[in-house]
């Protein structure tokens, strides 16, 4: 049975959030974690797009969470995994790597 392709999301804005300091930007997070994943699961499909809530934002989802972030209710930058928030503000690997394995990713171990 073939698994779906996890969607990996990270929701940010240019100007580092003021509760975050000395925490990369949220553009910084996404490429980041992308070169993480990529090394630590070589070859394993996923899908990871950057949304910037300061930007113009084209669906009613996207716009609820940047929404939500300018709120206070999230800190940015705010990490998913198909839907489910696993990291917000200064974002670690662990709970993002967890959550794949969960999924079924496999680590490569010589990494």
């Amino acid at each position: 049975m073939e698994q779906a392709k996890p969607m990996i999301e990270i929701y940010g804005a240019d100007i580092i959030c003021a509760s975050c300091v000395n925490a990369p930007s949220s553009k910084d997070t996404y490429e980041w974690l992308q070169a993480a994943i990529d090394r630590k699961y070589p070859n394993q499909a996923y899908t990871i797009r950057y949304v910037d809530i300061e930007g113009s934002l084209d669906n009613e989802r996207d716009q609820d969470y940047a929404t939500r972030i300018q709120e206070d209710e999230f800190f940015y930058p705010l990490v998913l995994i198909n839907n489910e928030v696993i990291g917000e503000g200064y974002i670690q690997l662990k709970p993002v790597f967890t959550k794949l394995e969960n999924l079924g990713f496999i680590p490569d171990e010589t990494v």
